[in-house]
């Protein structure tokens, strides 16, 4: 039997497909699994923002419709880089393992940093969050797979990536800082890998849900609520981070952010483990009273 595994060319994604397909095989010995490399929107335009092409979804759109029109039977994406709410006739079946999910700085530590030093990033959270703690930085901006950014230093500055794109590609740059969830929260499911297959085909559906582990699970979408009431669309840097707690509950730390750090909003609750749907949306709501209504007003709307 064969199932296809969707996926973009990079280096990244496709070592995550291939991390799936080796689960598969371990749940389904004798199972063939092949990778159908996608192009999208985001690769194709390697020079511009991804909040300039929409943010959320540039990376996905492609690889969900070789998904829908039977070029691939599921696939694997960046769980960050999905929507918060399921696109249309699509199941997130499973969402393995996650990994780590904090940001680093490479080049140089965050105290190291000299007065107006140059720190490289494509993402408008980190820049904020950065901005926020130390507005005398510079910023400019970064994209390319992961070999390219670490290429890309600024002289006496640094580059922000993410912790788990650096082990799983099995890089280790010689001066690394990484950055904790109390400094930096990182981006909504950051670390997490998610499946997704067409709602009736249900041999897939059943290949795939023993890949699903119950506590990534809970986490992201924990986190994934909390962007879907913050608004989806919504193109100011957003942040949240779920973990589980010693007595077996889901604490949320939920952030929003003007682009340029001058204002951020950061609130956190506990909730139950079988309600992070509610626990996300409570947390947001927090945030938006807090001071997130006000933020999103200046962007001419909620999300």
């Amino acid at each position: 039997m064969l199932l296809r595994l969707a996926t973009r060319g990079s280096p990244l994604a496709l070592w995550q497909a291939g991390h799936v397909a080796s689960l598969l095989a371990a749940a389904h010995p004798g199972l063939d699994v092949e990778l159908v490399t996608v192009t999208t929107t985001g690769d194709r335009r390697p020079d511009v923002p991804v909040w300039e092409m929409g943010g959320r979804g540039v990376f996905v759109h492609e690889v969900q419709a070789a998904v829908l029109a039977g070029r691939a039977d599921a696939a694997v994406h960046s769980a960050k880089d999905l929507q918060p709410v399921p696109h249309p006739g699509l199941c997130l079946v499973a969402v393995p393992r996650r990994g780590d999910p904090r940001d680093v700085l490479v080049g140089a530590a965050l105290s190291q940093l000299p007065r107006g030093a140059t720190v490289a990033t494509g993402s408008q959270r980190r820049r904020a969050q950065l901005a926020h703690l130390r507005p005398d930085l510079e910023f400019v901006g970064l994209r390319g797979n992961i070999a390219t950014r670490l290429a890309r230093v600024p002289p006496g500055g640094a580059v922000v990536t993410a912790m788990a794109a650096l082990t799983r590609l099995g890089l280790a740059p010689a001066l690394i800082e990484v950055l904790g969830v109390d400094v930096m929260v990182p981006q909504v499911a950051q670390g997490a890998l998610a499946v997704e297959c067409r709602l009736d085909d249900d041999t897939s559906l059943d290949l795939l849900r023993p890949l699903d582990e119950p506590w990534s699970r809970r986490c992201v979408d924990t986190e994934r609520s909390f962007l879907a009431t913050i608004g989806g669309a919504c193109d100011l840097p957003v942040a949240g981070h779920a973990t589980g707690t010693p007595d077996g509950w889901v604490r949320l730390e939920g952030l929003l952010a003007a682009p340029d750090g001058s204002a951020l909003v950061r609130r956190s609750a506990t909730g139950r483990p079988d309600d992070g749907v509610g626990l996300g949306a409570e947390v947001a709501e927090m945030v938006l009273a807090a001071g997130g209504h006000a933020l999103l007003a200046t962007r001419g709307g909620r999300g």
